[in-house]
């Protein structure tokens, strides 16, 4: 008898052990990934926004097994260090300006060389197909997701610049490719992030930045400087990364990661869009406080793209002392923006 009950209780046990399978590898598969999102831009900011959109869209897509949690305004880690952040892991996603920690990033310093952009949406495609063509290995101790870039990067100042000579001895904020082009004008460079710029500018520490229109709304700039001298001959833009840490995109399904990689080519579109809207959105508010837009004779602005032509020389010099194809990345540049006005 009691060996017929030990029997009942064997079979009972591997019935409950295989039924107990199936469980454990739903669970296994239905783990949630929870990530941490760090970027540079204040919570009200439509970049930040942009974010939220993404994270939202990554966790229904994935159905809640990717989750995404959002540290704006650099509230997990400071906008230079968030690239080293993300390879440590303090950050599993980061997002900033490549243009801040100069020469980290070399070969990508091309995006901001002044090209004289036309749009947002048209530097953001070239960030991303420069990165496709050319792979460049400065971003290899990280899963790259995407690029975006901004609207044209043109000087906003205190004081009216009508003219090339009105630069001379300007104090203005700019970073990466940015701050040679301020050198090139005649100003004197400053270095600092976007969201430092505010107080820099309004105790004088600064006298201009060269930016897009964005950040006289994005950041307020538009209530501490006045003028806003159109320079687009010599607008550039500046590569924003949105990175991953490795081990945590290996820790990712292989079906969840090619979804995110589909939501990031969507975002390549919209980040860029957005960056567009808001230009316009900024251009208008400043309009609304009585600031004034300077714009350039085709004269005037053939003398400001001729400052800064040693630039490009510069550059490709500088690539072939580190053994980069500079000339061969410039040129990608240039021939894209051609073919893609």
């Amino acid at each position: 008898m009691q060996r017929y009950a030990r029997m009942w209780l064997f079979c009972l046990a591997f019935i409950f052990c295989v039924c107990l399978i199936p469980y454990q590898s739903n669970a296994a598969e239905e783990k949630v990934i929870a990530l941490r999102l760090s970027h540079l831009f204040p919570a009200p900011h439509r970049q930040s926004q942009a974010f939220n959109e993404w994270c939202a869209e990554v966790e229904k897509q994935t159905n809640g097994r990717v989750k995404v949690t959002v540290y704006p305004a650099n509230t997990l880690t400071p906008a230079a260090q968030t690239y080293d952040s993300v390879v440590k892991g303090i950050a599993d996603i980061g997002q900033s300006d490549a243009a801040y920690t100069r020469g980290k990033f070399p070969l990508t310093e091309v995006v901001g060389l002044p090209l004289g952009y036309k749009s947002a949406t048209q530097a953001t495609k070239l960030s991303n197909a420069l990165y496709n063509k050319f792979k460049p290995k400065e971003w290899d101790e990280t899963k790259m997701l995407y690029f975006y870039s901004h609207g044209p990067g043109i000087l906003h100042s205190k004081r009216a610049v009508n003219k090339l000579e009105d630069v001379k001895g300007l104090k203005i904020r700019s970073q990466g490719a940015a701050a040679k082009i301020a050198q090139a004008l005649g100003g004197a460079p400053v270095g600092m992030t976007m969201p430092e710029s505010y107080d820099a500018l309004s105790r004088g520490v600064v006298d201009s930045i060269l930016c897009p229109f964005e950040a006289m709304k994005g950041f307020r700039l538009g209530e501490v400087v006045g003028f806003h001298t159109l320079s687009y001959g010599t607008a550039y833009t500046s590569a924003h990364f949105v990175v991953m840490n490795k081990s945590k995109w290996n820790a990712i399904s292989p079906a969840d990661q090619k979804i995110i990689e589909k939501i990031n080519e969507e975002f390549i579109e919209k980040e860029g869009k957005a960056w567009d809207e808001i230009d316009k959105e900024a251009v208008e508010v400043v309009k609304a406080k009585g600031n004034k837009l300077i714009p350039l004779s085709n004269e005037e602005s053939a003398r400001w793209v001729n400052a800064v032509k040693p630039l490009f020389d510069e550059f490709v010099k500088e690539m072939q002392g580190k053994g980069l194809p500079g000339d061969e990345v410039l040129k990608f540049c240039v021939d894209y923006l051609k073919a893609n006005q």
